[in-house]
């Protein structure tokens, strides 16, 4: 097909416009690079109506249920991002509109400031260093990791890099997940082990699974309670705020 219309609705702040690659783009059809924001649904209904293929470049962008019947060519939406959010894909489904996002893509982003977190609580680093521009010098060891077992609550893309970076400094890493199998945890390097029996014997707490009806407040008061009185707990969360569309 060389009469497609791809359109990217609104790619601010940059990410793909100038990009070389949408050269590659050209022999499919007319590409339209929006560099700003629509500022309201209708302007963004506008840009969009004509779509066979629209490449959400930013998430503040969304396409909910009443938004996508206005769009009736519209065949693929393309995601330059892991969440899928923006899209109400239930509709989309119905519509035969297929959703491409990109699973993984910041896996070892998220794990290496997961991993920096845990050094960073167990240095005390936060402590310290308010403690030396206080003009204090605290005697006071820190967790020495090595040797230390992790436990890697989810080991899908980011829970998967946290162990890779847990054994690589020799850390003894066991893990829980929703599906766990013995060919996962082999390619993994990890032991799979009961929900609250990793709570019990690890030394540091990872919590890597997706916020779901299953997964809301997993840890509580008890699961806390059956924690090693001096664990870890690494908890990294990503809050965006969309104010409009």
């Amino acid at each position: 097909m060389n009469n497609l219309t791809i359109v990217v609705p609104g790619d601010s702040p940059p990410q793909i416009q100038g990009s070389v690659h949408l050269e590659r783009l050209k022999p499919y059809g007319k590409v339209v690079v929006y560099t700003d924001r629509p500022e309201n649904a209708e302007e963004k209904i506008k840009r969009a109506e004509n779509a066979d293929i629209l490449i959400n470049s930013r998430g503040m962008v969304k396409w909910h249920e009443d938004v996508l019947p206005f769009l009736p060519n519209l065949k693929l939406i393309s995601l330059c991002s892991i969440g899928t959010d923006m899209i109400a894909l239930d509709e989309a489904k119905k519509r035969g509109i297929v959703v491409c996002n990109q699973p993984g893509r910041t896996a070892p982003v998220v794990a290496e400031h997961s991993f920096g977190l845990m050094f960073a609580l167990a240095k005390r680093a936060a402590f310290m260093t308010s403690s030396l521009k206080s003009g204090y010098w605290p005697r006071m060891d820190n967790v020495y990791l090595q040797g230390k077992t992790l436990g890697i609550i989810g080991t899908g893309h980011i829970g998967s890099e946290m162990a890779r970076l847990g054994n690589a400094i020799g850390m003894n890493v066991v893990a829980w997940t929703y599906h766990p199998s013995d060919e996962r945890a082999n390619k993994l390097g990890v032991r799979y082990v009961e929900f609250n029996d990793l709570l019990r014997i690890s030394d540091v707490v990872s919590l890597h699974v997706k916020l779901t009806e299953d997964s809301y407040h997993l840890i509580g008061e008890y699961e806390l309670s059956i924690m090693k009185p001096n664990a870890l707990l690494v908890i990294v969360e990503i809050i965006i705020t969309y104010t409009f569309l």
